[in-house]
């Protein structure tokens, strides 16, 4: 009857133990998650002029995102560059180490939920004074047994030992859930870059191409200039001109000539630039940058803005953060509930190596659980709560403001491909008139009917006419590539 007592009032103090521990641990502070808005206009019109209706068709939802970056590039000496990027740019191969590390921390998060077990073997000796309570006994049986008892008395052990935080608040779920989400980021943000690096490459491949025309028309026009120079000069001593103007054609063949010294260093350097994207030491380019006048811009399908959710990289790693942030807090939060531990050990133990796998005599075993709560100075667990509350809300903000940016570039790439298409017909056409006017000019100076200023300014004018047609070029080619980039093509092979 008094057994049954006393087990009552154990169980009636464990139980008001528990009640203490889970009342103390309800006592979280109340903090507001930000949430977050996932709509998107349903297209790209701009305010002034609705430029998107010009563009594309708004009702199409067909996207060039969806399109590999071998199908989108057609230049094989492009597609080889890009292709040896990906295998060599070292900033690449350093993100894909992060991808590791973050793999491998959720297999660290993993293992925490689950039991360790290790294996122990140990052995030892202990020697107790004969005056305390280990020598009083064995004293005592010394005299019951009549033998001695070992002294020092030697001790082996081998067994298994078992400890596990039972997850009873999800708290380690949670957390390998939010290593996962990391997890999933890098590797969005991986794609990221990816995309990044393709267009960086393409855009300075034609860059590279755009001053190889340059350089050509600059030859052209030194050309143009030594030969009006030549005659000039025949001029001069037919004393039809003054010195003055040939001195200014003079000046004028020298000034074009240093410009293709300038266009020559721009080369080197380009050539130099897309070798380090490529991860090589420098060395000359291939390409073909005869058919560069040529080229007509890719035609891009837009697809709609809602869209971008799923094509863009940076989005998506945006939106895998935003949701490790949530669970962060879940986590933060089970830190102010109890935890339930249960550790476990079997094995065997003999002060004799002899008896020492006799079962049951050398037989161990326990088992034991524990209920633990922070219950005084829990300013380390509330500060990192409200810390974790805090990320939520700022990866909330960073998943809008990068939404934002993504539909503000692709409207902004949507609006410069449509002006820069009307830019290079009129410029075009300005190349052909002046093109044209040289002609003119020199035949009314050889009929000293024209200023030889009036040839200067001509041909000055010419070739800046050229050089800027081929820069609308290149502006053109690298619209359609960062417009390509903006919808988030690039990264998907």
């Amino acid at each position: 009857m008094m057994n049954n007592i006393n087990k009552y009032k154990r169980c009636s103090y464990l139980g008001a133990a528990a009640g203490i521990i889970l009342t103390v641990s309800s006592c979280v502070p109340s903090l507001s998650e930000k949430a977050v808005s996932k709509e998107v206009p349903g297209d790209y019109h701009n305010s002034q002029d609705s430029l998107a209706s010009k563009t594309f068709n708004e009702t199409d939802t067909s996207s060039s995102a969806l399109m590999d970056w071998k199908s989108f590039f057609n230049d094989p000496h492009l597609s080889a560059l890009i292709d040896t990027a990906l295998e060599n740019n070292q900033e690449l191969n350093i993100t894909l180490q992060e991808l590791q590390i973050a793999k491998s921390e959720v297999q660290a998060r993993k293992g925490e939920y689950l039991p360790s077990i290790g294996l122990k073997a140990g052995a030892g000796i202990d020697k107790v004074g004969k005056y305390t309570r280990e020598g009083a006994v064995e004293e005592n049986l010394e005299i019951k047994e009549g033998r001695n008892f070992p002294d020092p008395l030697p001790e082996y052990t081998i067994g298994l030992n078992a400890q596990w935080e039972v997850d009873i608040w999800n708290k380690l779920h949670n957390a390998k859930k939010s290593a996962v989400m990391r997890y999933l980021s890098s590797i969005e943000g991986r794609n990221f870059m990816v995309t990044n690096l393709i267009a960086e490459i393409a855009n300075s491949y034609y860059e590279l191409l755009a001053l190889d025309n340059q350089l050509q028309i600059v030859k052209n026009n030194i050309e143009i200039q030594e030969r009006a120079y030549r005659i000039v000069k025949l001029q001069k001593q037919a004393a039809r001109v003054t010195q003055l103007a040939v001195s200014k054609f003079n000046a004028e063949v020298l000034h074009t000539k240093s410009l293709q010294f300038d266009i020559q260093q721009r080369i080197v350097e380009t050539e130099n630039k897309l070798n380090f994207l490529v991860g090589r030491y420098p060395q000359p380019v291939q390409r073909n940058s005869e058919d560069f006048a040529a080229m007509i811009p890719k035609q891009i399908d837009a697809g709609l803005p809602s869209q971008l959710l799923q094509n863009r990289p940076d989005i998506r790693q945006a939106e895998y953060d935003m949701q490790a942030s949530k669970l962060d807090i879940k986590v933060a939060k089970a830190r102010f509930y109890p935890s339930l531990g249960i550790s476990a050990n079997v094995g065997y133990q003999a002060f004799n190596p002899d008896y020492l796998l006799n079962t049951p005599e050398s037989l161990i075993y326990s088992v034991a659980g524990d209920l633990m709560a922070p219950l005084v100075n829990r300013n380390a667990i509330k500060a990192a709560y409200k810390t974790a509350n805090a990320k939520q809300v700022q990866a909330a903000f960073d998943y809008e403001q990068t939404v934002l940016k993504a539909y503000i570039e692709v409207a902004n790439q949507l609006s410069k491909i449509d002006n820069l298409k009307k830019s290079y017909d009129l410029r075009s056409s300005e190349v052909d008139a002046l093109t044209e006017s040289i002609k003119i000019s020199n035949k009314l100076f050889k009929n000293a009917r024209a200023e030889y200023m009036e040839v200067l300014m001509t041909q000055r004018d010419a070739l800046e006419s050229k050089f800027d047609l081929v820069e609308t070029k290149m502006k053109q080619m690298n619209a359609v590539v960062n417009m390509y980039q903006a919808l988030g093509g690039g990264w998907k092979n």
